[in-house]
């Protein structure tokens, strides 16, 4: 998942220095965009690895994304203090940082096996995301040219796509391909010396994600970024103040859009090693069903890139409805079928999901003209609907895993609802067509 916040108006403030100038920051830049895509989806790991490592139920193991997702929506606003005090270079290594010291958090967490101390570092990491979603964004804006900030933008998404592609791939390898349970279907019954090891095979991983993010808030420390002088870092006040953001319809109706497409893309996510690996539908291990997750998040990144075409020629309510109706087909499949058909159906919804929380981000924040940065900031609060995931564990104990797609299914009704009608723009402060 990529994010972007006000970052038009930052474009002009780029310094000194040609494109080539610019070459090795924003390689550094994409770097960090591929990292924290990659800790994001490493939780769809982590469910249903420490489900039978701990020995839960559905809505116990999604508490690991209620957790995450908790510290966008309590991080959110303070972010932007520490980002208007600090400026945004200081502000990407202090996030760098935080997430390095997070993930070294899961060792003391495995050595003592304490399930409340892995939400607890799930919590910290989701809040360090937070700071470099709104500060990365930005910074990538004014690296070299205004007139590419846009390809520069998506060349960064596209690696933030490539990093929730590759996380399953590395979790099923060094986490549950090292576990007992992870070549099993589900949860076995554990010596207390097996159950110790199985907790501990996040340690490895989870290490080196500590230590790549180390080095990269070392590296940003070293190169040269142009700053942002504090007058940039936010809209004019007296201007603000002037409009409301509660006349903006497009902007009313898109942030429960973006808290209910997250609903069904960390739910789904979340579940579909154990969805695959039920007898009735895959019949295989969770090391194997981690495999085909990485399909799942593979389609997201290949729809980013077709999306990115796509949308050149075709309007972006009328793309997010194609999606839309795509997505509650293949779901309705899932839900109400068996075996490959309803396996298949269900990864081909990340296809569906690729271009769905830009497209809705972009048509909320149409029109607010000095109210975009403000309006961006509701939208990535608004990621913290990743939370009420747990709803779907509650769900799955209580009418099984495959009816519980019944929730995420709903979800995209309300897509469907935005992209025919909740996108209409009303009271736009500037001057483009929002037809």
């Amino acid at each position: 998942m990529a994010f972007s916040i006000g970052a038009d108006p930052y474009a002009a403030q780029a310094r000194d220095g040609g494109p080539g100038s610019y070459t090795a920051a924003l390689v550094v830049l994409a770097s960090v965009f591929f990292m924290w895509g990659f800790a994001t989806v490493l939780n769809d790991i982590l469910v249903p690895h420490l489900k039978s490592a701990f020995r839960l139920d559905y809505a116990q193991s999604l508490l690991i994304q209620l957790a995450f997702f908790l510290g966008y929506l309590v991080m959110a606003l303070p972010s932007a203090k520490v980002l208007e005090r600090t400026g945004y270079k200081l502000a990407v290594v202090m996030g760098l940082l935080g997430m390095a010291g997070s993930a070294a958090l899961f060792i003391p967490a495995a050595a003592i096996e304490s399930y409340g101390l892995f939400l607890v570092a799930l919590f910290l990491l989701a809040s360090s995301i937070t700071l470099l979603q709104v500060a990365a964004n930005p910074y990538v804006a004014v690296i070299g040219s205004p007139q590419t900030a846009s390809s520069r933008l998506n060349l960064v998404q596209a690696c933030n796509s490539a990093g929730t592609m590759l996380a399953p791939l590395f979790g099923g390898l060094l986490i549950l391909g090292r576990s007992a349970a992870g070549a099993t279907r589900g949860t076995i019954a554990l010596t207390a010396r097996q159950h110790a090891a199985q907790v501990r095979t996040v340690e490895l991983p989870y290490l080196l994600v500590a230590a790549v993010l180390l080095a990269l808030a070392i590296l940003i420390w070293r190169v040269r970024l142009p700053d942002l002088g504090r007058e940039t870092r936010r809209a004019s006040r007296a201007a603000r103040a002037q409009h409301s953001l509660w006349r903006h319809r497009n902007l009313v109706f898109a942030v429960p859009a973006i808290a209910l497409y997250m609903i069904c893309e960390v739910g789904i996510g979340s579940t579909l090693v154990n969805f695959i690996s039920m007898p009735r539908i895959g019949a295989m291990s969770h090391e194997r069903a981690a495999a085909y997750l990485t399909l799942y998040w593979g389609g997201a990144m290949i729809g980013r890139f077709l999306g990115a075409w796509v949308l050149r020629r075709v309007a972006p309510q009328r793309m997010l409805a194609a999606v839309t109706i795509g997505a509650l087909l293949l779901l309705g499949i899932a839900i109400s079928s068996s075996g490959y058909l309803a396996m298949g159906s269900l990864i081909a919804v990340g296809l569906c999901n690729s271009i769905m929380w830009p497209t809705i981000f972009t048509l909320g924040i149409r029109g607010l003209g000095p109210l975009t940065e403000e309006g961006s900031g509701l939208l990535i609060m608004a990621v913290a609907g990743g939370a009420l995931a747990e709803l779907q564990g509650v769900l799955a104990d209580h009418i099984g895993l495959q009816l519980s797609y019944l929730l995420p299914w709903a979800c995209y009704g309300f897509l469907l609802f935005y992209a025919l009608r909740g996108y209409r723009a009303t009271g736009a402060l500037l001057d483009e067509r929002l037809a």
